[in-house]
């Protein structure tokens, strides 16, 4: 049974909960058991939407520092692939995820929720990848998905300084897609997750993956993994529930099935 990270669902929604006292700190075995709760979320038909979310206080500050500390080059190299399979994982999610982000996420934090299609954060949140400052790089993704987010002059200024951020700068780069008043950070994630639970699910899934992979494609072959992926819905239950109800009634109004 898992310690660290727990799935609960209802109705649709799936919450990642990471509950590591005192600060969520990312060690080794809570990202194992993140890679096998996103796998969980992923494989569940019933689940259409999730949310990951550290607690009222923290979401999470960073990996596990001590654990690292005395490792050396070919022990991290064998464990830093593990690592990375598990917000891999988190990111391959095929259902739209949010980031319920309360007091710090940085490092590996900050990393985790760069995994998330949405980002919620609180008023006091604070965000920053600041490995720089022990001698090493981000090694989660912070030089890869951050980039990707809010551009690469605007990463490398928080990489290469360590700096943080708070949820107003977060909010001005694009770091984060809304900031509320702290106590709201869940409620407010598990109504961004919610509007899609009710949504077309296999469109949905298609619509991330061609975004997602797109990026890392020129736009000639991001528009032909977009052609093929468009075409394909084309035998789904959704495609057709969603082009009869529009022909009838007019957009918004199918009941789909997820199908």
């Amino acid at each position: 049974m898992a310690e660290f990270v727990s799935v609960q669902s209802s109705s649709g929604l799936a919450t990642i909960r990471l509950d590591r006292s005192p600060v969520n700190a990312l060690s080794i075995a809570l990202q194992g058991e993140l890679k096998d709760a996103a796998e969980q979320v992923s494989a569940d038909p019933n689940i259409r939407a999730a949310v990951i979310y550290g607690g009222e206080k923290v979401f999470a500050a960073g990996a596990d520092v001590k654990e690292m500390a005395g490792k050396n080059y070919a022990e991290m190299a064998a464990i830093s692939r593990r690592l990375h399979a598990s917000f891999r994982a988190v990111a391959a999610i095929g259902k739209p995820v949010v980031a319920a982000i309360t007091g710090f996420a940085l490092g590996g934090g900050l990393e985790l929720a760069l995994c998330a299609d949405f980002r919620v954060a609180g008023e006091n949140a604070r965000f920053g990848v600041p490995e720089i400052l022990l001698g090493v790089i981000p090694g989660l993704g912070g030089t890869q998905r951050l980039p990707r987010l809010i551009g690469p002059a605007r990463a490398k200024n928080l990489v290469y300084t360590g700096r943080f951020v708070d949820a107003e700068e977060a909010l001005r780069i694009g770091l984060v897609d809304q900031v509320v008043p702290d106590a709201d950070v869940y409620g407010a994630a598990t109504r961004l997750a919610g509007q899609f639970v009710s949504g077309p699910a296999l469109a949905l899934r298609a619509a991330k993956e061609a975004i997602d992979t797109g990026l890392d494609l020129g736009l000639d072959a991001g528009l032909e993994v977009e052609r093929l992926h468009f075409a394909a819905l084309f035998a789904t239950a959704d495609q057709k529930l969603g082009m009869e109800s529009f022909v009838a009634s007019g957009p918004g109004k199918a009941k789909f099935a997820g199908k």
